[in-house]
């Protein structure tokens, strides 16, 4: 039996989905009972388990054999994880398949790189089997901006450097691949898409698939910080956004394409364009609406 945790998140809902149309058995977590009922209500097996609530793991761990390990980034992450995994390991789960981050190190000055890292360590010094999935900065990422691309611009700060985006979709079928498998047992996969773009470039991508003209804007540092702030980013996330595109990014240190998503599924990753194509209106504002004449 496999354990999904993050199953109402983007990539563990689509994991689930994989999973389940390919009539693999498996188990969603969810922290509240109201999500465990939905999957109930669809017929999938659910239970309730919280990573800030330790005692609520051996239960959801129960007759568990591989678990999927993701948490959303935020100071709780490594609290959070550690727990998930000495839990996972006091209930007998013999596999763990994690995503973590292809920028994860010890030193790095972006936090969830940091604790990415660590929590990385803690879990090949486990004694469990252990498999860590390193995707590249999701596309999905391009939606926090999509109003601002609507009105014909792209903000950012990553100078002109480039990144190998990989869509999230991609990375739950490799995730759902590798829970399906054996083979895997202390491997480390650097997911990425299949080729990297600056914002410049990915401006006139958008721009293409929209019909309309986006440009990019590189923005002062402390500029970028004001509207990610403004679309709801804590200070924590957006003192770590801007160091990731302001440093790692425009710094040109993000790594190259490495087709691992094709080798290990089959399939070709989703290239930027087609990432656009299928969200398109999301980038697209609505027309306004005339207002009617008596």
């Amino acid at each position: 039996m496999i354990l999904i945790s993050g199953a109402t998140g983007g990539i563990g809902g689509e994991i689930c989905r994989l999973l389940d149309e390919a009539g693999t058995p498996f188990r969603a977590m969810g922290r509240q009972q109201a999500q465990v009922d939905a999957f109930r209500a669809k017929g999938t097996d659910a239970v309730l388990g919280d990573f800030d609530r330790p005692e609520t793991l051996p239960a959801a761990m129960e007759g568990i054999d591989t678990m999927f390990l993701i948490t959303p980034p935020t100071q709780r992450q490594f609290a959070q994880e550690t727990a998930a995994i000495d839990a996972a390991r006091h209930a007998g789960i013999r596999r763990i398949i994690k995503l973590s981050a292809s920028d994860a190190n010890v030193r790095s000055t972006v936090p969830w790189a940091q604790t990415h890292a660590r929590i990385d360590h803690h879990l090949r010094a486990s004694g469990i089997d252990w498999t860590i999935l390193k995707p590249t900065a999701f596309m999905q990422n391009f939606l926090w901006f999509k109003d601002a691309i609507a009105k014909g611009f792209l903000p950012q700060v990553a100078g002109k450097g480039s990144v190998s985006w990989v869509d999230t979709r991609d990375v739950a079928r490799v995730a759902a691949t590798v829970l399906r498998q054996d083979g895997h047992v202390c491997a480390t996969y650097f997911l990425t898409g299949p080729e990297t773009l600056d914002m410049t470039a990915a401006a006139e991508r958008l721009g293409a698939v929209t019909g309309r003209k986006v440009r990019y804007l590189d923005l002062p540092n402390p500029l970028f910080a004001a509207l990610l702030r403004a679309t709801g980013n804590s200070r924590w996330m957006t003192k770590g956004l801007v160091v990731q595109f302001a440093d790692v990014v425009a710094g040109h240190h993000d790594i190259d394409p490495t087709f691992e998503i094709e080798r290990l599924t089959g399939i070709p990753p989703h290239d930027f364009t087609a990432f656009v194509r299928d969200h398109r209106d999301r980038f697209v504002a609505a027309p306004k609406q005339r207002a009617k004449v008596a």
